[in-house]
């Protein structure tokens, strides 16, 4: 049996971890008593002794933690932007790589990707890693993603009866290129210039589309997007989690089509001279909870989509 303890079950992601554990008879949930929750030294106690702990915090609670605990004590899924680009951390997209993949499993300390990331991540990585785009190629990337990405303040405003009429429309955010995402998207893909980035949040849940625009030109040799759609087919092949549908198999690809799984679609759409890449996912399964849950799959030895949707 393993005992997990969930630091912060309280938000959008915790609150998805705890349902998806819950329900698994491999899983012992632990807690600390409602007057030491907030208690550092109690968190760090009991995140010492828990078999595996998730910390769904803001990112200077997770810093304070992760100060408390030191370098080795405990097995730390933390799930804030503080330590996506700390080596001291292994990088929760086991897909990326063989390498990704081991260094999760024997990690104590792992930083679950960021929402906005993943797609983007998914989508880069295996172009450089297998030699189509450069690794200093200028790169756009848009996101739209459901509300809940927000968090209890966003989705509160959302669902208010009273809500302003403003949020019945797509909404661009992040304007002025200084969103969270970015400084993880350059160093996980080691790209040499940041992306031009425009997230947009959206009138619905959850459920999440990350798109990269190519010209040909950009890619080696001008590759044809077969060859983009097999890349992709031969980096996530036997992968549970990931899927890469037939190039141009819809014509609309819905944001939310995916909302309460944990899995992630590859697309590859276009012509062979301008192609649209997009990743769709929800942003609390593969972009949030359901990567942390997987992660901790990957830890305790357990096939990686163990008690997730797919």
């Amino acid at each position: 049996m393993t005992s997990v303890f969930i630091n912060g079950s309280g938000g959008t992601t915790g609150l998805r971890i705890r349902e998806r554990l819950a329900a698994r008879a491999d899983v012992t949930l632990l807690a600390l008593p409602e007057d030491s929750r907030k208690q550092v030294a109690a968190q760090a106690e009991l995140a010492a002794k828990a078999d595996i702990t998730f910390l769904c915090l803001p990112d200077e609670a997770s810093k304070a933690l992760i100060a408390a605990l030191g370098d080795s004590a405990g097995r730390v899924l933390d799930a804030s932007t503080a330590f996506r680009t700390d080596p001291r951390f292994a990088y929760g997209f086991a897909e990326l790589s063989a390498a990704h993949a081991a260094a999760i499993r024997t990690a104590n300390r792992v930083a679950v990707p960021g929402c906005h990331a993943s797609g983007a991540i998914a989508l880069l990585y295996p172009l450089i890693a297998q030699g189509l785009l450069a690794n200093d190629a200028l790169l756009s990337i848009t996101s739209q993603t459901g509300y809940s990405g927000g968090g209890k303040e966003m989705i509160a405003a959302y669902e208010d009866a009273g809500r302003q009429a403003e949020l019945a429309s797509p909404r661009t955010y992040a304007v002025t290129q200084a969103h969270k995402h970015l400084p993880e998207i350059t160093h996980v893909c080691g790209l040499a210039y940041e992306p031009v980035f425009q997230p947009i949040v959206d009138d619905y849940y959850s459920g999440m589309v990350v798109t990269v625009p190519l010209h040909s030109r950009q890619l080696a040799k001008g590759a044809s997007l077969a060859a983009v759609a097999q890349a992709y087919r031969a980096h996530y092949a036997g992968m549970p989690l990931m899927r890469v549908p037939e190039v141009n198999a819809e014509p609309l690809i819905a944001a939310n089509a995916l909302a309460g799984t944990d899995s992630m679609q590859v697309w590859v759409n276009g012509n062979d001279e301008r192609m649209l890449l997009t990743a769709r996912f929800d942003n609390l399964g593969k972009g949030a909870s359901g990567a942390a849950i997987q992660c901790m799959n990957l830890m305790l030895g357990l096939p990686p989509e163990t008690g997730l949707t797919v």
